[in-house]
């Protein structure tokens, strides 16, 4: 009897790929050490005045809230995960993008920086980066579950 054959095989539900395995560890770790300084900046800036850069202040606490879904997403894994995923790195790089060109187009609109202020130059351009390297993963993990 081959193992096709076999009913416990056929029935085995297909291995899913872990997205935070192997170099989505790395992403984990960099979206889950963004979470925490996203959110610590935004609860620090808040509680010290709001009312000095709300727009800046907020578009922090959309980074914080969009760096945690991800990192929550690469440890759940699964396919419905890594899509969800995906779509919130390419939102993120959108953010970057957009609060980017806005804080070098318009820097009186920000009286304060944010996380993505000139494409994430206060953290190394890191902000930029790694929904670009996050995509990249998510797609090659894609390849990979299938």
């Amino acid at each position: 009897m081959s193992d096709t054959d076999r009913p416990e095989v056929a029935r085995a539900p297909k291995p899913s790929f872990e997205l935070g395995t192997g170099p989505g560890r790395v992403l984990v770790w960099f979206y889950g050490v963004f979470t925490v300084a996203a959110a610590s900046r935004t609860i620090v800036e808040m509680a010290r005045g709001f009312d000095r850069a709300p727009l800046a202040y907020a578009l922090s606490a959309v980074a914080a809230l969009v760096y945690g879904f991800i990192t929550y997403s690469l440890v759940r894994g699964g396919e419905k995960a890594r899509r969800a995923a995906l779509v919130c790195c390419a939102a993120e790089l959108l953010g970057v993008l957009v609060v980017g060109a806005w804080t070098l187009v318009e820097p009186a609109a920000f009286p304060d920086s944010t996380v993505w202020s000139d494409f994430g130059m206060g953290y190394l351009f890191i902000p930029v980066i790694l929904p670009v390297t996050g995509m990249i993963w998510l797609r090659r993990a894609k390849t990979v579950a299938v």
